[in-house]
């Protein structure tokens, strides 16, 4: 079924009506609900006749049937300017024209439902999200090296000094002068002011300052371990770091307060800048709150140059000399 012939609002302009002759718009316009201009007479049926022109304009002869026909033709009218309107409403807002519009917006064809709407776009995929920086994976951007927090460490926090890698999780008050101290920390420097590049030598030449910074006078002066008492080498040796030849030195310190501890000495050549030797130190309270030795080992296993993931080392990994 096709709407009857009658003023609907227009599609192309919902502000105005426009005449619809059965089967398609005509150019007839008009303000809503105004008297508009005579439009062509539509075909007639053989048994109802048809309102076919503006209030007051083109009735047929007849009583009952004119007015039956004006009722038909109204609620028909009603419903359709609904079915346009709602159209209107749901098609697309930014196409207009007079003759070829969209679906949503074409004249009401049945006097069923509206017309029906396209269906929404399927969602694009998205592109991958980029991945996150590894949260287990320290970086030393002025030697170019990274390194792999083991199992209960973290990245430095309220440490003063900036060469500080990484950390024990959590502090405890330091048995000497007071003050917090941590149970480890990895520190890594470059070897500066020294005409020396020999790993070998240069790691034997810093064990004892890295031992009486760790445990014997803070920066302050003070005394957190009481001063050191005594100290032996328990380990020596070449290691391959990052692919580089290096040696490490690592001595047992003992302390007038507290367990003591171990502190260890490695030095490698750099690939960067100004290639000078990375120094890497170790500090690890002694006793059973002390880190396992294992995690010096651990540790210097998984330096690796920023950007490779495939070069490393170990402990007497297979290198040339280091002198």
């Amino acid at each position: 079924m096709t709407p009857p012939p009658g003023w609907y609002p227009d599609p192309s302009a919902p502000h105005q009506e426009r005449w619809w002759d059965g089967t398609a718009w005509t150019e007839h316009r008009r303000a809503p609900w105004a008297a508009g201009p005579e439009v062509p007479q539509p075909p007639r049926s053989s048994t109802v006749p048809l309102f076919t022109g503006a209030p007051g304009q083109g009735r047929e002869a007849g009583g009952g049937g004119r007015a039956k026909a004006v009722a038909l033709t109204t609620a028909a009218a009603v419903l359709v300017a609904a079915i346009v309107t709602g159209a209107l409403l749901l098609g697309d807002e930014g196409d207009e024209g007079d003759g070829g519009a969209p679906a949503a917006r074409t004249p009401p064809a049945t006097a069923t439902g509206p017309a029906p709407t396209s269906a929404p776009p399927s969602p694009s995929p998205t592109a991958s999200e980029p991945a996150a920086d590894d949260p287990a994976v320290v970086e030393d951007p002025l030697n170019g090296i990274t390194f792999r927090l083991p199992d209960g460490w973290v990245r430095p926090q309220y440490v003063s000094e900036d060469d500080v890698m990484m950390t024990t999780d959590g502090t405890y008050d330091c048995p000497g002068d007071g003050g917090v101290c941590r149970h480890g920390l990895v520190i890594s420097r470059t070897v500066t002011g020294n005409a020396e590049s020999s790993p070998k030598t240069l790691a034997e030449q810093d064990i004892e300052d890295a031992a009486d910074d760790a445990y014997d006078r803070d920066p302050a002066g003070g005394m957190p371990y009481g001063g050191i008492e005594s100290h032996e080498q328990v380990g020596a040796g070449p290691v391959a770091v990052a692919g580089r030849a290096g040696y490490y030195v690592r001595w047992r310190v003992t302390t007038a307060k507290g367990p003591g501890g171990y502190v260890q000495s490695l030095v490698f050549p750099s690939t960067v800048g100004t290639e000078s030797p990375i120094l890497v130190r170790y500090v690890f309270d002694a006793g059973e709150d002390g880190p396992p030795l294992t995690v010096m080992d651990e540790i210097t296993d998984g330096i690796r140059p920023a950007g490779d993931a495939d070069t490393g080392g170990g402990v007497g990994s297979g290198i040339g000399p280091t002198d």
